[in-house]
């Protein structure tokens, strides 16, 4: 006999509430910190997939739980809007839930992998078989935030796993990540949020009274998972070290709003900003100065046409905006900080890079790093050809569109250190952020959040710090309006500037550790633990099928 259809009703409720899972999912995320409710939205699209009657509907589920997720986790891209006058800023929110249409198909290959691992079984309802889902899942939600992280150039922020990350003097779960990478972090939390449903079926497995004490048995486990996850969330973390290192730094939070930061007139108010936050506190002082994203309005780099320096570089001569830098500074400092490089063809200005250059003392141009991963819609139109005759502009100023850089970099600075350079948005890019080449010190991750609203800064500031714990690198992070931080290289954050706030951070950068198992091998990692899930979860179901 074949099995009725199920009305439309019943996808539209389980649609619903996935919906609804997926907002409660995303309030783990920061600035909320709210994490059960993350595993609470993760365990009910779990049931939904479970009673899920074809792949269509799990499929669906996944989709709808996306769709709620992304929607609430990335609603600072509306601010966005708010910053250029070619678009009406209400549609912001249209882009997020457009954005969100798209990032919702990865939880949604991650449900139906986990059903068709479920299909697999003669009676779907049991422990083991609702085991076996959650291992599936979980490896199908590893491979599929993966695969987000690269596909179309890749939208990695906000990983399921990222609510593990506990508060600024704890790594929660995440000090697995040096193991298993933030991928397989979201894993894990698919695997805690399934203990309830788990739970459930195996107290239905023994019904009976008499069983009351085997339901106990099976409960205690659970509650001291829970318990001792709320105290690695809450608790200052006791194994994380707090040595000093050798390198003398100042970095520095302007707070120039992004209505203010690339308006040409506010340029020399902007670095006189700067420069009273950064000079020396003593005569003679070695240091490393770190400015944010953004924070240097002059065109530093020789070679460009003489009306580009009248309009944006300090006396028109970038030599003596060079040196003027320099007395800033002090003759044995060294600055490091994001700039702007202009890509010239035939004296007209083509595109541009975003940079990161290194001037000493001596106002000398020693290095620059160009950004690699850029920001879509943010530094370049894609599908300008298309979207531009439709209105369609950059959600920043500028006009031009920004090239990408060759990837990770490693500058030796001799005693100021090696340093690697992310800039902004590349530090969420799990397994990226390092040359394998040369290993540095330390990486300095220049941001501007000014337009990023009030969830972004701190989103942004719990992915740099899973990027230290994987790597065991410390994160020097310069932002123009917070947060900026010093995080060492087991997460933790040693000082910080709040959000729209100006001042200083003084001290030593923290020492690195030695290359974690994550820096040598990568996203090598959370992909064998998707596998290793994955085997364990059809060979279960096979097993089980034998048996009857």
């Amino acid at each position: 006999m074949s099995r009725r259809p199920r009305p439309a009703s019943g996808a539209l409720a389980s649609g619903t509430l996935a919906i609804l899972a997926g907002g409660a999912a995303a309030c783990g995320f920061q600035p909320l910190s709210l994490w059960p409710l993350t595993l609470i939205g993760v365990a009910v699209l779990l049931e939904l997939v479970a009673r899920a009657p074809g792949w269509q509907r799990a499929f669906l589920i996944g989709w709808s739980f996306g769709l709620g997720h992304f929607t609430l986790g990335n609603n600072w891209i509306a601010t966005a809007f708010t910053y250029q006058a070619n678009m009406p800023a209400w549609l912001g929110m249209v882009a997020v839930v457009l954005l969100s249409l798209y990032l919702a198909i990865y939880p949604a290959l991650a449900a139906l992998g986990g059903w068709l691992v479920l299909r697999r079984a003669r009676q779907p309802g049991g422990p083991a078989v609702f085991a076996a889902l959650a291992l599936a899942t979980a490896g199908c939600w590893i491979v599929a935030e993966w695969l987000r992280a690269w596909v179309f150039t890749g939208f990695a922020w906000n990983p399921l796993g990222i609510a593990l990350l506990g508060g600024f003097e704890t790594r929660g779960l995440a000090l697995a990540a040096p193991w298993i990478g933030t991928y397989g972090l979201s894993g894990l939390l698919v695997l805690l949020a399934a203990l309830p449903g788990l739970y459930l079926r195996l107290s239905r497995a023994a019904p009976s009274t008499r069983h009351r004490a085997r339901r106990w048995a099976w409960a205690l486990p659970m509650l001291a998972i829970y318990a001792a996850l709320s105290a690695a969330m809450s608790l200052p973390d006791r194994w994380a070290q707090r040595e000093e290192g050798a390198v003398r730094f100042t970095l520095v939070q302007p707070d120039i709003r992004q209505e203010f930061i690339d308006d040409p007139r506010n340029f020399e108010t902007n670095f006189i900003t700067l420069a009273r936050l950064s000079l020396p506190r003593r005569p003679g002082e070695k240091r490393v100065v770190f400015w944010p994203e953004s924070g240097l309005g002059d065109y530093v780099r020789d070679g460009y046409p003489p009306y580009l320096y009248r309009i944006y570089t300090y006396a028109g001569d970038p030599v003596l905006a060079r040196r003027r830098i320099g007395r800033v500074i002090g003759p044995y400092g060294l600055l490091m900080t994001g700039a702007v490089d202009v890509v010239m063809k035939d004296e007209e200005e083509i595109a541009a890079r975003n940079s990161v250059s290194a001037i000493d003392g001596d106002g000398n141009l020693i290095a620059s790093y160009s950004k690699a991963h850029l920001v879509p819609y943010g530094e370049y139109l894609a599908l300008r050809w298309l979207l531009e005759p439709l209105g369609a502009t950059r959600l920043v100023p500028g006009a031009l569109d920004f090239l990408p850089g060759p990837g990770p970099r490693t500058i030796d600075f001799g005693d100021w250190g090696k340093a690697g350079v992310q800039i902004c948005y590349e530090i969420v890019f799990s397994g990226e952020v390092v040359d394998p080449r040369l290993r540095p010190d330390y990486i300095f991750n220049p941001s501007n959040d000014g337009w990023f609203g009030a969830w972004g800064p701190p989103q942004h500031l719990a992915q740099a710090r899973l990027r230290a714990i994987e790597e065991g690198l410390p994160v020097m992070r310069s932002t123009t309006t917070g947060i900026s931080a010093v995080i060492d290289a087991d997460g933790i954050v040693r000082a910080h500037v709040p959000w729209h706030q100006a001042g200083r951070l003084d001290g030593l950068i923290p020492p690195s550790h030695p290359p974690t198992l994550f820096a040598r091998w990568g996203n090598l990692l959370p992909l064998a633990f998707a596998a290793l899930l994955l085997v364990i979860a059809v060979s279960g179901i096979a097993l089980r099928r034998r048996g009857e």
